[in-house]
């Protein structure tokens, strides 16, 4: 796909930003391409914030309309902000903060991003589940689970207190391992198989857990063909990828920070040239 033409910045260019210990230029590419598309007077940047708590007195004093939040920081924003909309408040993670002249609010797109993905997907609702990860993300995912009607779901994580917390709190089950379970579902929400991350080329369950399981969702946008997600193509089994949660996730944000909503075709073709 051809990138859009560039824009003049000028002192009136509105900026958001993402923060991200690893940031990629998936969400820099989809903003921008909407801002060119729509002719929007806006600019995104990606930013590895060397202090979370700098770079969110940055957001308001600078100011910038919005930031995307990311991996390890959607917990931990949290206290730094002045309204938690019942999106984040709900699960108690941040993916989006919004600048209201100054007042910092806080929502979660990932789960409605999950949520519809989940909605429209053929899984099994009475099979078993099992999510990998306790940390912000899989609070998303454990949510639009549990409010998709998925029943039977267990959470896999060696922190036991965060594991056992977020199942308590969805009425699941928690292991810190699997053992000889073989859910028919597996859900990634941690970093595993992320580019340039310690575990790229590695699964998030055991081979026999990925052998015998029907489908997966995986959260990792970059790659989108995970190791998760490239063992399930293979058997041609369904599979849900990070692409498509990312891009579901940051049309969300592209609304809340411009007050524009982007059309699916529009969505689709910023999602294509995010990822070429």
């Amino acid at each position: 796909m051809t990138a859009p033409h560039s824009r003049t910045l000028d002192r009136d260019t509105v900026l958001c930003v993402s923060l991200a210990a690893r940031p990629s230029n998936i969400g820099t590419r989809f903003h921008n391409y909407l801002y060119n598309e729509l002719g929007l007077n806006y600019v995104y940047k990606a930013f590895a914030p060397a202090d979370i708590v700098d770079a969110v007195a940055g957001i308001r004093g600078l100011p910038i309309r919005g930031a995307a939040v990311s991996m390890p920081y959607k917990e931990s924003v949290i206290d730094l902000i002045d309204v938690m909309e019942p999106s984040a408040a709900a699960i108690e993670s941040v993916n989006t903060i919004v600048n209201d002249g100054g007042v910092l609010r806080a929502y979660n797109t990932d789960y409605q991003a999950v949520a519809d993905l989940l909605a429209a997907s053929s899984f099994d609702r009475t099979a078993p589940v099992a999510v990998a990860g306790s940390g912000g993300m899989a609070k998303a995912v454990v949510a639009a689970l549990r409010d998709t009607e998925f029943t039977d779901v267990t959470i896999v994580a060696r922190n036991h207190a965060a594991g056992g917390a977020l199942a308590a709190k969805y009425g699941f089950a928690y292991v810190p391992e699997l053992g000889d379970a073989r859910p028919a579902t597996l859900v990634n929400s941690t970093p595993i198989g992320m580019a340039g991350g310690p575990a790229a080329d590695s699964l998030p369950f055991d081979d026999a857990v990925v052998e015998a399981a029907n489908g997966c969702l995986d959260v990792v946008a970059l790659p989108p063909d995970t190791p998760l997600v490239r063992a399930m193509r293979a058997r041609g089994l369904e599979t849900i990828s990070g692409d498509a949660v990312i891009a579901g996730q940051a049309a969300a944000q592209f609304a809340l920070y411009t007050g524009v909503t982007p059309t699916p075709d529009q969505v689709r073709e910023a999602s294509e040239y995010s990822r070429s």
